[in-house]
């Protein structure tokens, strides 16, 4: 699994068929004959061989040292391009420089190909200086340059700090942030470089809970596992980078589901070790939010966020992205999207409800029932000046309970169910009652932007009556597209990056999720 660290040994003549498919494969002009090897490890008294194995026992890495004192010589390094980034090419050549001062070598020489600058970053991390250039050296033309370490200072391989092989400082104006989100059903991991979006890839394991009528959490978790690395080299072929070029990892850590959750994390976590990457933990709700930034650019001032989804109904105050969010109002039990997939249930209409009642309430009358509207009596509403206990709080458990008595009454009379009617009258006291205290809390508290973010912000009634009501109160209104809206990489991602533009700190890795994180915890500190 991608994470994991090669294991590095010693090379046998059965490895050799490994190795040299390997090396046919990474270097197809200037590969070695196969008996070339045979005679190399037969030197054992001039010649070292090592090769990389990943847990599963197959070859994805070997080099080779030539020691005749007091000079050695790296005479080949490779690593599986499926497994780059890892730091397995690292690891190798730092057991090479240690056998080297093992045999009282003075010096350690290797050729690297002109047109290979991210091999020239590692050798000149690792302490090594082009002393020559060896023109047209490889068959197709290519220059060579010889590079040197001396080993009189050589004390180990360098330390991972913030950005491994490269050996160059964090990158905060335009960082190359991958992000990683398992919070509920959907598996996405998200490249961005400073609120430039590259990938943005999704694997769903809706369909599997379907049958059930909602998420079932330990299905959820155990797609991730299957999911989490075909979704991680899909972003990384698709944004065109590897594990080395990323500057930053980070990883949503709550709110949502524990075990799914922990998948992520503890992959983030593996992600980081490896490579030495720096992490950061992320709120996944500020994460909605953050997504803004990739279509649209810097998020203005005086800005709330209105999150609908299937786990939060929300109204923010984002007085700064990464730190200062306030919590102004929320829903008290179900969120809309619960009370979608709910009444949906009721309706027959299966799973996900939210898609299936906002196509049929186009067909519906909206204004046929009178659903209730929860949290908007005086007692609960109060007044600008005197605020009631849920001013701009929501409830969607009574309204699911008034549709269930709703069908229960035509079915009790032997009349036929207007479903249409019914969806479409739901619907409009879904968006009704959050639009209304949506806009309510932006006027009062003097906000005048809002983002809205969440799943249910692909509802279309949902767009258009907000729209409509903050057009009205002179509110402006930005809503990310669709496939950014929904729980996916590239939003954790995005917070990340602007997290590190920001000068933060990484969390380490010895935090623990937080299935109740609140939305003040932008990120997780270190611990």
């Amino acid at each position: 699994m991608i994470g994991q660290p090669a294991v590095i040994r010693a090379m046998t003549e059965d490895d050799i068929p490994a190795v040299d498919a390997l090396e046919k494969a990474m270097f197809p002009v200037d590969a070695w004959p196969t008996e070339m090897f045979y005679d190399e490890l037969r030197q054992r008294d001039t010649r070292s061989y090592y090769v990389a194995e990943d847990p599963d026992g197959t070859v994805i890495g070997y080099a080779g040292l030539m020691c005749v004192l007091p000079i050695a010589d790296v005479q080949t390094i490779a690593v599986d391009s499926a497994h780059e980034g890892a730091g397995t090419g690292s690891r190798l050549l730092a057991t090479l420089v240690d056998e080297a001062k093992q045999r009282g070598a003075d010096d350690v020489l290797l050729e690297v190909r002109a047109d290979n600058p991210r091999a020239q970053r590692l050798y000149r991390w690792f302490g090594f200086e082009q002393i020559h250039v060896r023109p047209r050296y490889y068959r197709d033309g290519a220059d060579a340059l010889i590079m040197r370490l001396e080993l009189s200072t050589w004390e180990g391989a360098p330390v991972r700090e913030s950005n491994p092989c490269e050996g160059r400082p964090m990158n905060r104006t335009e960082p190359l942030v991958l992000g990683i989100e398992s919070s509920c059903d959907e598996t996405g991991v998200g490249i961005v470089r400073g609120d430039t979006l590259l990938t943005n890839a999704v694997s769903s394991s809706m369909e599997e809970h379907v049958r059930f009528g909602g998420v079932i959490p330990e299905i959820a978790s155990r797609a991730h596992l299957d999911a989490f690395v075909p979704t991680l080299r899909q972003a990384l072929d698709e944004a065109g980078v590897t594990l080395e070029d990323i500057d930053a990892i980070a990883v949503t850590s709550g709110p949502g589901l524990a075990g799914a959750l922990m998948v992520g994390v503890c992959a983030a976590k593996a992600l980081a070790v490896a490579t030495g990457k720096p992490l950061y933990a992320i709120n996944h709700l500020v994460a909605h939010v953050g997504v803004g930034v990739l279509d649209g650019g810097k998020l203005p001032e005086n800005l709330g966020a209105l999150l609908v989804s299937g786990g939060h109904t929300e109204i923010l105050r984002v007085g700064s992205l990464t730190a200062d969010v306030q919590l102004l109002g929320s829903t008290i039990d179900d969120a809309a999207g619960e009370a979608y997939d709910k009444v949906a249930r009721i309706l027959g209409l299966g799973y996900p409800g939210g898609p299936a009642i906002d196509r049929l309430a186009r067909q519906g009358n909206p204004k046929a029932i009178r659903f209730p509207r929860g949290l908007t009596q005086p007692k609960y509403m109060g007044t600008a000046e005197a605020p009631g206990p849920h001013r701009y709080d929501w409830s969607f458990s009574g309204l699911k309970t008034a549709v269930a008595r709703c069908v229960e009454q035509y079915e009790a009379a032997g009349q036929e169910l207007p479903v249409a009617d019914i969806a479409a009258s739901f619907q409009e006291a879904v968006v009704d009652v959050i639009t209304s205290k949506a806009v309510l809390a932006c006027t009062e508290q003097g906000i005048t932007n809002l983002l809205l973010g969440g799943g249910v912000a692909a509802n279309s009634r949902l767009r258009e009556l907000t729209a409509e009501r903050c057009a009205a109160a002179g509110i402006s209104l930005r809503v990310p597209p669709i496939r950014l809206c929904t729980d996916n990489g590239a939003m954790v991602a995005a917070l990340g990056s602007q997290i590190v533009m920001a000068g933060g700190e990484p969390s380490g890795v010895d935090f623990t999720p937080d299935p109740s994180q609140p939305v003040t915890s932008i990120q997780l500190p270190a611990a």
